[in-house]
């Protein structure tokens, strides 16, 4: 299968560094700064479950696109989804899967949009991790899966393709057939914990220690009411988890979000 992983951001870079070295045929579409970043130094990976380094990673800019791809994985933020779908454009071709592993559902529509509804999957990762100063991936805890699948939940043809693909792979993979599903409920956590841990500048840990586990829980209860609204409950295992996640005294986790607006 030959991937084509929009940049190299923490999520690509991790997930693209991974399938690498799986053995896979990955090509990083990447902006000036990055290509020549990863041109001098590498693609380098820290990480609790191994750390990695890749001497020569194959990366181009997207004028030098060699497509069609079988599979163009999309990581970036959702304020660059406009730029990055113009960018990989020339990389789709008629047998080419989009898989975007973005926070939230409406990037489903404007990927549809722009390329049709049938070229989209449903996808969503759990992985903490940021880029340093030097540019190296930093994986912060063991969490690193990706979870796929059929906005349907038909278990088609390029779904077994793409589960044997990843069998190979060393991050945790699941094809599912109720994707739309366990993105809404990765939505609701997400959601709930970038809301407290930016508002309170603190993570989450901090917020339940300083007696504010009741702003989370808020937060969560609005965030499963939307998702309820729009047909998707978050399922009574998956509320329970994502409860004990926000109100959980020990925990370091501060939302991707914040880090964002600490680096202004």
């Amino acid at each position: 299968m030959r991937w084509l992983v929009v940049g190299a951001g923490a999520l690509g870079g991790y997930f693209g560094g991974r399938l690498i070295q799986a053995g896979q045929d990955v090509t990083f579409l990447l902006r000036p700064h990055r290509l020549a970043q990863i041109r001098a130094t590498g693609l380098n990976i820290k990480s609790p479950r191994g750390d990695a380094h890749i001497a020569t990673p194959v990366g181009v800019l997207a004028e030098n696109i060699g497509g069609p791809y079988d599979m163009v994985m999309v990581g970036c933020k959702a304020y660059d989804l406009r730029q990055a779908m113009a960018e990989f454009a020339p990389a789709v071709g008629p047998n080419t899967s989009i898989l975007p592993l973005l926070n939230g559902l409406s990037h489903i529509d404007r990927l549809s949009e722009y390329f049709g509804a049938t070229r989209v999957l449903g996808g969503l990762c759990m992985i903490s991790a940021a880029l340093d100063a030097k540019g190296t991936v930093q994986h912060f805890n063991k969490w690193h899966s990706l979870t796929y699948g059929e906005l349907d939940g038909t278990r088609s043809e390029r779904v077994r393709a793409l589960e044997a693909a990843l069998k190979s792979a060393t991050f945790d993979s699941r094809a599912s057939d109720i994707i739309v599903q366990e993105m809404w409920e990765k939505w609701v956590l997400i959601a709930a914990v970038g809301g407290a841990t930016c508002l309170m500048r603190a993570a989450v840990g901090d917020i339940v220690k300083a007696g504010a586990a009741d702003l989370a829980t808020g937060i969560l209860d609005e965030c499963a009411a939307i998702a309820s609204a729009n047909g998707h409950a978050p399922r009574p295992d998956a509320r329970e988890r994502i409860q004990t996640f926000v109100t959980a005294a020990s925990s370091t986790m501060t939302a991707s979000m914040l880090k964002d607006m600490e680096r202004h």
